[in-house]
C-alpha cells in the first residue's frame, strides 16, 4: 500500500530526504516524465489503485518537468525510475517490469 505525494518544488523534496535521514523510515520515490508514455501509464495505474489511500508508505512522484534538478540526486538517466529508501540503505530500480512488481501493479 502507498499513499501518493505529488511533489512541485526541489525544496519539498530536499527537506523530505532530509527528514527521511533524521529518522531512519522508509520512503519510496518515483523519478517520471509525462511526456513519456510508459511513465504516463504507470502514474495512470497508481492513481487508479491508490488514490483514496491515505496509508501506508509515502510514495514521492518526482517529475522531471517540474523539478529537473532533482534527478541529479539518485544519478536518474532513465524514466521511469523508483528509488526505495529504507533503514540503511536504498535500492534503485529503472527497468519497468520490475518496477511495477515492486509497486504491486501487476
Amino acid at each position: 500500500m502507498y499513499n501518493l505525494t505529488f511533489l512541485k518544488k526541489e525544496n519539498d523534496l530536499n527537506k523530505i530526504i532530509k527528514n527521511y535521514r533524521k529518522e531512519n523510515s522508509s520512503l519510496s520515490i518515483l523519478f517520471i516524465s509525462l511526456w513519456d508514455d510508459y511513465c504516463s501509464a504507470t502514474v495512470d495505474k497508481l492513481v487508479s489503485k491508490y488514490k483514496s489511500n491515505n496509508k501506508g508508505e509515502k510514495l514521492y512522484i518526482v517529475d522531471s518537468y517540474n523539478m529537473p534538478h532533482s534527478f541529479v540526486i539518485y544519478k536518474t538517466t532513465k524514466l521511469p525510475h523508483l528509488v526505495q529508501l529504507r533503514e540503511k540503505h536504498s535500492i534503485s530500480e529503472d527497468y519497468l517490469p520490475n518496477i511495477l512488481k515492486k509497486l504491486r501493479l501487476n
